[in-house]
């Protein structure tokens, strides 16, 4: 059985604060603009849909939401009737996740055509503080003593006592730790995890889908407010709105197409995942676990890849994930991204998009954008961020908290073949 697959249309919605759209709104933007994209008229031939949220409960829609969301579209045979719509929620891996699904029923020679869609609304102008408590429920809500005395531990280890606030998530402690050990060790600097944030708010000013769209500097980086040390309110992710989609196609479906609509499509290489675990800070990852299984299943290694998105929930999640992919030695992540190596006219640029301090990370959609946007830069089409000559991306995509480790992550490959 042949087990190409191909991502042939991708769209993302502009991130911000859509308060003035529903879940239903997004998804259909979402939904018709990859439609859109991959030059087909309708979604008749569509076999699944796997439909990724996290947070649509606070809004009052606890289970199937993607098969909510999918009603107006069904409803104007936009949708084929009695296709099946597979809600998946993984945290912040959840965009990665739904494609990962969608990708593996085409291998599995039960689909020919399928899509990945994901959505999110995390702005509450009416109750922003419980939707922050909500991100608290990506940890163990069975036996909350476990992590609480883990970052105990770990914080007066660090000098810096686990005392999570109000105005922030716990992951952001979290993450927060972490960068204050890789600098107590390694001799990892404020002003490179600085310089890692300006570089990507630069990319998001060239990027018309990004939340927030001005350059920045380093130091306007760090003269920001603190949202706990070392992290600056610049060097985070933003709470944002938004969907994306990709439309991915079996061997026989791709060669039914135009050859123009061939000529953009890009090759699913391999998708890698590995699951998280209470670990000790010096431990690697479970991102490097998951890129290693990448890298194999795609038959490359971490010096092909030309482009990459990693998941910069903080900017410090740049400098460690670098090191995680194989991009450069362990304990180098500061100099690499602090000398400028991921930058647009860098070794290996990273987060072109912005990343999420900057484009934005509406969580159940995360992961389907960083695939909107490598799908862009392999087909030559990012304008004023595109990387020259790329013809492999890697996307790195974690989700839920599990100690120092997410829950699960992803690590995507993907390819220019023609």
């Amino acid at each position: 059985m042949n087990t190409h697959v191909y991502v042939i249309g991708t769209y993302t919605t502009p991130f911000s604060k859509w308060v003035d759209r529903s879940f239903k709104d997004l998804t259909r933007q979402a939904y018709m603009g990859a439609l859109a994209d991959a030059g087909l008229q309708d979604g008749v031939r569509i076999d699944a849909a796997w439909f990724g949220n996290c947070l649509m409960s606070h809004f009052g829609q606890t289970m199937i939401g993607g098969n909510v969301c999918f009603v107006p579209l069904v409803r104007e045979g936009l949708f084929p009737d009695r296709a099946p719509i597979i809600n998946v929620e993984a945290g912040c891996s959840t965009g990665t996740l739904t494609l990962q699904g969608a990708a593996t029923a085409i291998r599995a020679g039960d689909a020919d055509l399928t899509v990945a869609l994901g959505v999110e609304k995390l702005v509450d102008p009416d109750n922003q503080t419980e939707v922050f408590r909500k991100f608290s429920q990506g940890l163990d809500c069975l036996d909350p003593q476990d992590w609480q005395e883990e970052y105990s531990r770990a914080g007066d280890q660090l000098g810096m006592p686990f005392e999570p606030g109000p105005d922030r998530t716990v992951p952001m402690d979290t993450y927060a730790m972490q960068a204050r050990y890789h600098m107590s060790r390694f001799g990892t600097t404020q002003e490179q995890i600085a310089a890692g944030a300006a570089k990507n708010h630069n990319n998001g000013a060239l990027n018309p889908n990004a939340h927030y769209r001005f350059e920045m500097t380093p130091q306007q980086v760090m003269q920001d407010r603190m949202v706990v040390d070392p992290l600056t309110r610049s060097m985070c992710a933003p709470m944002t709105d938004g969907a994306a989609a990709a439309l991915v196609c079996s061997e026989s479906f791709f060669q039914t197409l135009s050859p123009q609509q061939k000529d953009r499509a890009i090759r699913l290489r391999a998708i890698g995942l590995s699951g998280g675990k209470y670990r000790n800070l010096e431990d690697p990852s479970l991102t490097a676990t998951a890129a290693q299984r990448a890298y194999e299943r795609a038959g490359i290694g971490a010096r092909d890849i030309d482009v990459a998105e990693v998941h910069d929930a903080t900017s410090f999640c740049e400098v460690y994930q670098v090191e995680m992919m194989g991009f450069c030695p362990p304990g180098e992540g500061g100099a690499f991204v602090g000398g400028g190596e991921t930058a647009l006219t860098g070794s290996l640029p990273v987060n072109t998009s912005g990343g999420l301090v900057s484009k934005g990370h509406p969580i159940g959609a995360t992961g389907l954008s960083m695939c909107a946007e490598l799908v862009t830069q392999l087909r030559g089409e990012a304008g004023a961020r595109q990387v020259d000559g790329a013809t492999l991306a890697l996307q790195e995509n974690g989700g839920g908290i599990i100690g120092f480790d997410e829950a699960l992550a992803a690590v995507a490959i993907y390819e220019r073949f023609r």
